[in-house]
């Protein structure tokens, strides 16, 4: 285990924002994890896997560890079910698209979603009516105080719309090591009703899609919306998108009959973000090299050498606007690291 010393850590986050790491380890084990977490001597840590949602605003005076612990195997199978468990350092869109050709369905909708798999828990990730929640039976996550490794089932980890257990009571206290998903091997349960999916199919003359198909669609989408961070820094969407309660949502629905919403299972509404900060200007605009990308106003964007200060600004200038226009608080769904 080399423990390095003022590393650059752009090439660790998709914003590609150019701050050190004071010391810098590379984990590649769940024992370099634990004996990592023994030092001595050194400033608190920070743990980066794939770096896909946070900000960073600045050099960390900190004990950087670098998750990049590899491999996937098989729990248990039956005739239709498969448990699969996938250590933290595995790219999330490479086990989905690994997962399609083994013909292991439920996470399709999930394509291209950037990060790692240990990250996907914390987020509860999710897109167009599917969320990791769905198919998650457990992950095994090491407590950073007394090294000892836990599980934690869907239950323990109380997950919500893109928050989870460990964004709450137990931020900063564990480093999830492994995920256990439960997938289907035959008889597919298909979610195309969400967004443009269907209009995706549709144009493609698909009416019995395969979950290969669905997966091409999502990413079709998703590429038309979604700058790639390997050419222009982004972290996805920026926001989550506001739940309204009934009463709030016929206020606004009252003062903008206009905008689009999705009405949910516990009676709130879904409000795009999006389409909040579209309306009040911010879609395409530029200030410097921080931006908001010009096909979806959720993305704000580094066009190459704006700092983490610099996009956290235009969040926030955004968030203010968004507020005095709607009446309606924008959350950021990228961890801003300060």
């Amino acid at each position: 285990m080399i423990v390095k010393e003022n590393i650059s850590l752009k090439s660790y986050n998709t914003f590609g924002i150019d701050v050190k790491a004071r010391y810098f380890i590379e984990i590649t084990s769940v024992d370099q994890l634990r004996q990592s977490l023994q030092l001595k001597d050194y400033p608190p840590i920070f743990v980066i896997s794939g770096g896909s949602n946070m900000l960073l605003t600045g050099d960390l005076e900190r004990l950087v560890l670098f998750l990049n612990i590899k491999g996937k195997r098989i729990l248990w199978e039956d005739d239709s079910r498969v448990a699969l468990k996938i250590m933290a350092g595995e790219n999330w869109h490479d086990l989905v698209m690994w997962c399609i050709a083994q013909n292991f369905g439920g996470i399709e909708n999930l394509s291209l979603i950037p990060g790692n798999t240990g990250t996907a828990p914390i987020q509860n990730i999710g897109a167009y009516g599917v969320e990791i929640k769905d198919v998650f039976e457990s992950c095994e996550a090491m407590e950073i105080k007394s090294q000892r490794l836990l599980r934690f089932n869907g239950q323990g980890c109380r997950f919500g719309y893109r928050d989870s257990y460990f964004k709450k009571e137990g931020k900063g206290q564990f480093i999830i090591t492994s995920v256990t998903l439960i997938l289907r091997k035959k008889d597919h349960v298909l979610n195309t009703s969400y967004g443009a999916i269907k209009a995706q199919l549709k144009q493609k003359s698909v009416t019995k899609p395969t979950i290969k198909q669905v997966s091409e669609a999502v990413i079709a989408i998703r590429q038309q919306k979604l700058p790639d961070p390997n050419i222009l820094g982004n972290s996805g969407s920026f926001f989550k998108n506001p739940v309204l309660k009934q009463q709030q949502f016929n206020k606004f629905s009252t003062n903008h009959p206009e905008a689009p919403f999705y009405k949910l299972e516990d009676g709130t509404v879904k409000v795009p973000a999006g389409w909040l900060i579209e309306q009040t200007g911010y879609k395409g605009k530029r200030i410097g090299d921080a931006g908001v990308h010009k096909d979806q106003a959720l993305v704000l964007v580094n066009f190459g050498k704006a700092s983490g200060a610099e996009i956290q600004q235009l969040a926030q200038s955004i968030q203010n606007d968004v507020h005095l226009k709607f009446g309606i608080e924008l959350i950021p769904e990228v961890n801003i690291i300060k």
